[in-house]
């Protein structure tokens, strides 16, 4: 969920609390393959996606990329097998500019990195969205945000190591926006936009 959208910026500290506690509890070993984010993230029933028991779902919604610095200590001592991170759409809604969001980026890509050396990190690019739903006042007018925030994250995958994987190709339309049968919202994923999105990563997630 896009933080300042009016639905759930009320409660989004206290649903992060309970998620986070849940998490403490079930810690991440080694064999595990990890998908970090928001609530694009949070939404996805992963395990039957891929048919993969080993998956474990860490997102919240309305998280930030600080968000999930602060909760690393959840996953990297762990060291799990793959980590899929999606995360940075919530910040650009604040509107933060590239060089903000990329700082960001790349310290919390470091410490993954440092932290869980042996882990094959997937940067997964911040999604297309459509705003022709007109319903995040936050997002109005961040497309060009967005490409060039994709580009800052491209670039930093190459110099830390990690894989970039473009999300595009499988969910934005010809003017690249998010597919309209793939949202009830111009943000988040419908039952579509999961396949789509978990047949295009299918190779990376089960090589």
């Amino acid at each position: 969920m896009a933080a300042g959208a009016g639905i759930y910026t009320a409660s989004a500290d206290e649903y992060w609390d309970q998620k986070t506690s849940l998490f403490e509890v079930l810690p991440i070993t080694g064999r595990d393959i990890v998908f970090l984010g928001n609530s694009i993230t949070d939404g996805g029933e992963f395990n039957e996606l891929f048919e993969m028991d080993c998956i474990k779902n860490r997102g919240i919604r309305s998280d930030l990329i600080t968000g999930v610095e602060k909760r690393l200590g959840q996953i990297t001592p762990g060291h799990p097998d793959k980590i899929f991170l999606l995360i940075g759409i919530n910040d650009v809604s604040h509107g933060h500019s590239v060089a903000e969001l990329a700082k960001r980026y790349e310290r919390l890509v470091k410490r993954i990195r440092t932290e869980s050396p042996d882990t094959k990190l997937y940067l997964q690019s911040v999604m297309p969205i459509n705003n022709s739903f007109k319903r995040y006042k936050g997002l109005i007018g961040k497309e060009s945000t967005i490409r060039e925030f994709n580009k800052e994250i491209e670039k930093i995958a190459a110099a830390n190591g990690a894989e970039y994987v473009n999300l595009w190709p499988f969910l934005a339309d010809s003017n690249g926006r998010l597919k309209a049968d793939m949202t009830n919202d111009g943000l988040h994923l419908n039952g579509r936009g999961y396949r789509a999105w978990a047949s295009g990563i299918q190779d990376l997630v089960k090589k």
